[in-house]
C-alpha cells in the first residue's frame, strides 16, 4: 500500500530547556503532605477504612440474589467437592495428619468471604505452599526423632502432634509476615516475577511434589530431609528402598491414577455436553475407601491409610513461642511466594473479567459451610482410605504443571533470554529448595536486567528524507547522517554500569580517535610551551615582551567559548605559546595580538580534524542519572570540546532535567541552551552555529 504524500508546513521557534520551560510556564510540583490525612478523623474517612478492611460491607448489601445465588450454590458445591479430596491430599504434603487439610479448607476459605477482594479466588490448600510447609514440619519433627525404643517404630501420634504444634506456629508467622507485607503494599513485589521465572517455578515446585509422593505411591518409609540437594538425595533413596515396595500400595496408586486419568480425558471430551464436571477426585476417593474398607487393603496387603478422622473441630491451641526464632526464616518466604502468587492470580482474573483486586462473592462461604459439615459429619468416613489414592490424585493434578516443560520448546524459538531465566529458576529451585531457589530465581533475573542495560543498543541517527525523523542509519537505509552533525543515541539509561561502555562506544561510532587526538595536541602544546621557555631564557625575546606579558597571546587548550576552569578538568590550564618569529613580532607590537593565528587549534598544530562540528546527544532514553552519568556527560563535553566539536543534548525528560539540576551539572560552561527539545532542534541549530556557543537562539524554521 502506498503512502500518500501530503505536505505540511510547522512554523515555530527552536526551543532549548530555558525556552521551553519559559513557554510552557514549567513550576515544581507541590509535594502534598499526605500523613496529614492519617490523622484526619471524619465521618467518611471513618466508612472509607471501614470498607478498605472489611469488602464484604461494601458488596454484601448490593449483593444481587436474583442473579448469582443459584451459580453461587453451584459453584460452592463444585470447589467443596474439589476442595475435600486435595484438602486430604495435600496435607500429606505438609507432613500432617489429613484433619488438617480439611481444616484449611474451610477457615481460609471462610476468612476470605469477609476479607477478601477478588471474586474468583478460591482460599484453600495449595501444592507449593503445602511442600513448603511440609520441608518446615519434617525437619523440625523428623521420624528419627520419635522412634520408639522398644520395637523401633515411630511414636505417630507424638509426632504428629509436634508437627501441628510447628505448623500452627509456622501459619501465625506467615499471618503476621502477610499482614504487615499487606500494610507496607508490598505488591509490587510481583513486578520482579516475570512469567518464565513464575512457570519456572512452579515447575520445579510441581517435581517436588511428585518426588514427595513416591514414597506413598510404593509404600517405602524414607528419612526426612530438607534444604539443598534434599530432592536429589530423596530420589536416591527411592530408588535404593525400590526393592522394598509393597506390591498391594503400588497396585492401589496405579489403579487409582487410571481412573482419575480417564475421568479427565471424558470430562475434556465431554465438557460441551456436561452442565459441570465430573467430581472424578471425589468419586475415587468413594469407592477407593469402600473398596479397602470391604476388602481390608490395610490388614491383608499393608496398604496405608488415612486413619482416625476427628468427627469435630478441634479447639484453637496458642502458637508456641519458642519456635518463633527457628520458624521467621521460613515463614518470611512463605508468606513472600503466598503473597506473590495470590496477587498474580487475582490480577489476572481482575484483568480478564474487568474488576479491580482490592469481592469474592458468597461462593466462598457456601463452599466453606460444604466442607464443615463434611468435617463435623462425614469426616469419619474416610478413615479407611488409602494414603497411596490421595497420593496418585496429587501426581494427576500436576498434569497441568508438567506440561509446562513445553516452555523450553517455546522459549528457545521466542527469546532466549527468557528461557535462560526459566532454566536458571528451575534448576535453582529443583537443587537448593524453594525458599532459597525463588532467592536465586529473583536475584538472577534483577542480575540479568543490569548486564542487558551493559549491552544496549548504540546507534548513529540519520535524518529520514522530508521529514524530522531520524533513525539508525544501520537499520534505515534511507536515513541519512547530517553533513557536519553526529546524533548519537543509546537504548538503554546511562548509569554506573554501562556510563564508560556508552563514552567508549560514542568515541568509537564517531569515527575518530579522540583520545589520541587530544594526546596529540597537548604533546604538541607542550613542546611549544617549551621551546617558548627555552627562547626566554636565551634572552632571544627583547626586555619589552618580557615586561609585556599581559599583551601576549593567552590560548586555552580548550578552543571553546567557555573557559576551562569552570569545566573542572583537572591540569587545564591557559597556556602562553608562540614562534620564534612570531613572538619577536608579538614584542614588538602588542596590536598584533588580535590578528595573530590560534596556535592551539587543531588545523594550526598540523593534526587531523574531525568531519562533524556538533555532536548532539539524543537522551530520550534516560530514565535516571547518578553522579556517574553526570561524570561521564561532563567529561564527553570536556573531550569533544578539546578537539573543536561542540555538544549538545536533546530530548531530556523534565525528572531528568531536574536530577541534572540537582546533581548541579549546568554551570557556565554547560547550561540549558546546549539542551534542546528535540532532535531536530539541536540539529537545525548546530547548521546555523557551527563551532560556536549557543547565545539565545530565536528563529523560525520550517519543520
Amino acid at each position: 500500500m502506498e503512502l500518500r504524500r501530503r505536505d505540511y508546513r510547522v512554523e515555530r521557534p527552536l526551543l532549548n530547556q530555558e525556552q521551553l520551560e519559559e513557554l510552557g510556564s514549567q513550576t515544581s510540583a507541590t509535594g502534598t503532605l499526605q500523613w496529614r490525612t492519617w490523622f484526619q478523623c471524619s465521618h467518611a474517612r471513618a466508612r472509607a477504612l471501614l470498607l478498605q478492611y472489611f469488602p464484604v460491607l461494601a458488596w454484601l448489601p448490593q449483593y444481587p440474589v436474583r442473579d448469582w445465588l443459584l451459580g453461587d450454590l453451584l459453584s460452592g458445591l463444585s470447589v467443596a467437592i474439589m476442595q475435600l479430596p486435595q484438602g486430604l491430599a495435600y496435607a500429606l504434603l505438609a507432613g500432617l495428619p489429613p484433619v488438617f487439610g480439611l481444616y484449611s479448607s474451610f477457615y481460609p476459605v471462610f476468612i476470605y468471604f469477609l476479607f477478601g477482594t477478588s471474586r474468583h479466588i478460591s482460599v484453600g490448600t495449595f501444592a507449593v505452599m503445602s511442600v513448603m510447609v511440609g520441608s518446615v514440619t519434617e525437619s523440625l519433627a523428623p521420624d528419627e526423632a520419635f522412634l520408639q525404643a522398644l520395637n523401633s517404630t515411630v511414636n505417630v501420634t507424638a509426632r504428629d502432634a509436634a508437627r501441628v504444634q510447628a505448623a500452627s506456629t509456622l501459619s501465625v508467622l506467615v499471618g503476621l509476615f502477610q499482614v504487615g507485607l499487606g500494610l507496607v503494599h508490598f505488591g509490587f513485589v510481583v513486578t520482579y516475577l516475570s512469567e518464565p521465572l513464575v512457570r519456572a517455578y512452579t515447575t520445579a515446585a510441581s517435581v517436588q511434589v511428585f518426588v514427595s509422593q513416591l514414597k506413598y505411591v510404593f509404600g517405602l518409609h524414607l528419612s526426612s530431609r530438607s534444604g539443598p540437594l534434599s530432592l536429589i538425595y530423596t530420589v536416591l533413596e527411592v530408588c535404593w528402598k525400590l526393592p522394598q515396595t509393597v506390591v498391594g500400595t503400588m497396585v492401589t496408586a496405579v489403579v487409582a491414577g487410571v481412573v482419575l486419568l480417564l475421568v479427565k480425558l471424558l470430562n475434556d471430551k465431554l465438557r460441551r455436553q456436561l452442565p459441570m464436571p465430573l467430581p472424578g477426585e471425589l468419586l475415587t476417593l468413594i469407592g477407593a475407601t469402600g473398596i479397602s474398607y470391604g476388602v481390608g487393603l490395610q490388614h491383608r496387603f499393608g496398604v496405608d491409610v488415612v486413619g482416625k478422622i476427628p468427627a469435630r473441630l478441634l479447639p484453637p491451641v496458642a502458637p508456641s513461642p519458642q519456635l518463633f526464632a527457628r520458624l521467621v526464616g521460613n515463614a518470611f518466604a512463605i508468606a513472600v511466594v503466598g503473597f506473590a502468587i495470590a496477587i498474580s492470580l487475582g490480577k489476572i482474573f481482575a484483568l480478564r473479567h474487568g474488576y479491580r483486586v482490592d469481592s469474592n462473592q458468597v461462593a466462598g462461604a457456601i463452599s466453606s459451610l460444604f466442607i464443615l459439615i463434611i468435617i463435623v459429619k462425614l469426616g469419619e468416613l474416610f478413615q479407611d482410605l488409602p494414603k497411596a489414592v490421595l497420593a496418585a490424585a496429587i501426581i494427576v493434578n500436576l498434569k497441568g504443571m508438567l506440561m509446562q516443560f513445553t516452555d523450553i520448546c517455546s522459549l528457545w524459538k521466542a527469546n532466549r533470554v527468557d528461557l535462560l531465566i526459566w532454566l536458571v529458576t528451575f534448576v535453582a529451585t529443583i537443587l537448593l529448595n524453594l525458599d532459597l531457589g525463588l532467592a536465586v530465581a529473583v536475584v538472577f533475573s534483577l542480575l540479568l536486567v543490569v548486564v542487558r542495560t551493559q549491552l544496549p543498543h548504540y546507534s548513529v541517527l540519520g535524518q529520514v528524507p522530508d521529514t524530522d525523523i531520524y533513525r539508525d542509519v544501520a537499520e534505515y537505509s534511507e536515513a541519512r547522517e547530517v553533513p557536519g552533525v553526529k546524533v548519537f543515541r543509546s537504548s538503554a539509561t546511562v548509569y554506573f554500569a554501562n556510563a564508560e561502555l556508552y563514552s567508549d562506544t560514542l568515541k568509537q561510532k564517531c569515527g575518530v580517535n579522540v583520545d589520541h587526538l587530544i594526546s596529540q595536541k597537548k604533546k604538541l602544546l607542550r613542546k611549544q610551551e617549551l621551546k617558548l621557555k627555552r627562547l626566554q631564557k636565551e634572552n632571544k625575546l627583547p626586555k619589552q615582551a618580557a615586561a609585556s606579558k599581559g599583551t601576549s597571546i593567552s590560548i586555552n587548550v580548550n578552543t571553546s567559548v567557555i573557559d576551562i576552569e569552570s569545566n573542572d578538568v583537572e591540569g587545564s590550564k591557559a597556556k602562553q605559546v608562540s614562534t620564534g618569529t612570531e613572538l619577536e613580532g608579538i614584542a614588538a607590537s602588542g596590536q598584533e595580538d588580535a590578528k595573530a593565528p590560534d596556535m592551539s587549534s587543531l588545523k594550526t598544530l598540523g593534526l587531523p580534524q574531525p568531519d562533524f562540528h556538533s555532536l548532539i546527544l539524543d537522551l530520550s532514553s534516560l530514565s535516571f542519572v547518578d553522579t556517574v552519568c553526570l561524570k561521564s556527560l561532563k567529561n564527553i563535553f570536556r573531550d569533544f570540546r578539546e578537539i573543536e566539536v561542540e555538544v549538545y543534548m536533546a530530548a531530556c525528560h523534565s525528572p531528568v532535567v531536574t536530577q541534572l539540576e540537582a546533581g548541579h551539572f549546568f554551570d557556565a560552561s554547560i547550561t540549558k541552551q546546549h539542551l534542546f527539545a528535540s532532535v531536530h532542534d539541536a540539529v537545525i541549530f548546530a547548521l546555523q552555529h557551527p563551532r560556536s556557543s549557543p547565545v539565545n537562539p530565536v528563529l523560525v524554521t520550517k519543520l
